[in-house]
């Protein structure tokens, strides 16, 4: 079922959000050669837990940490673990903090020192894709509209678009209706209402859109190995528009 959030939730759920963008930003100066994903996700773990949240990834289905922490050619649900970041790789971090019962929701991906050209134009047309996608949102809307400007957007710049993996509603739960594909048509899917709160998160790859999963039953990677990027706003419909509620601090 789909949910209209009261503008008391909405309250609550912005401030989950701001504390996904907090996180991120105190993160982001440690992201860099040598630190081991282990070590991020317990530095994101205890920064969340002292400005009152939860890291709602943690135990979800079982999943071991705070983070999903994703390199390279591993599109989403990366575990953190020992394995240290090296120069030239691309990490995706995406978070879930839960605020007085309420969830915000992004993901972003970060360079490793010195990235090449490749990696950059992925990365950099990813995010802008993200964006394609959410100037589509406003009342009267359809699901269908975010999902068709995302797929062109990656289409045109020759970027594999994942299909098994889409963006949701977002409230109490980390994953409510509706499903929000990165490909479609438009006009089509559920009406967009104000007062509705979406997750977008184009997942895009530099080969083929192909996907497969490691023995550990969580990390997705592509079947190519050739990188992926992911990124992913929570997003709130309004009357006339939307309301990003996972403002890039920087």
């Amino acid at each position: 079922m789909i949910t209209i959030k009261s503008e008391k939730e909405i309250e609550l759920m912005r401030h989950a959000g701001y504390l996904v963008s907090l996180t991120h930003q105190y993160l982001k100066p440690f992201i860099k050669p040598g630190i081991t994903t282990k070590e991020l996700d317990e530095l994101a773990e205890e920064f969340i837990r002292a400005h009152d949240g939860v890291p709602t990834c943690k135990g979800y289905e079982g999943f071991p940490a705070s983070l999903c922490t994703s390199i390279n050619d591993e599109v989403v649900h990366g575990i953190p673990s020992n394995r240290k970041l090296k120069n030239g790789d691309i990490i995706t971090i995406d978070m879930v903090i839960g605020y007085h019962g309420y969830q915000g929701d992004a993901a972003w991906t970060y360079a490793v020192g010195t990235v090449n050209e490749q990696k950059k134009y992925l990365m950099e047309h990813t995010e802008k894709s993200l964006y394609e996608g959410i100037k589509m949102v406003k009342s009267g809307a359809h699901i269908g509209d975010i999902s068709h400007a995302i797929e062109e957007y990656a289409t045109n710049h020759h970027l594999g678009v994942v299909k098994e993996l889409v963006g949701h509603g977002i409230g109490t739960e980390m994953h409510e209706s509706p499903d929000v594909p990165n490909y479609g048509h438009p006009g089509t899917g559920p009406r967009l209402k104000e007062g509705m709160i979406i997750c977008i998160e184009p997942m895009l790859n530099l080969g083929s859109r192909y996907v497969g999963i490691l023995d550990d039953n969580w990390t997705i990677v592509t079947e190519d190995g050739k990188p992926s990027a992911h990124y992913e706003h929570t997003v709130l419909v309004t009357k006339d528009g939307y309301e990003i509620l996972t403002p890039r601090l920087d």
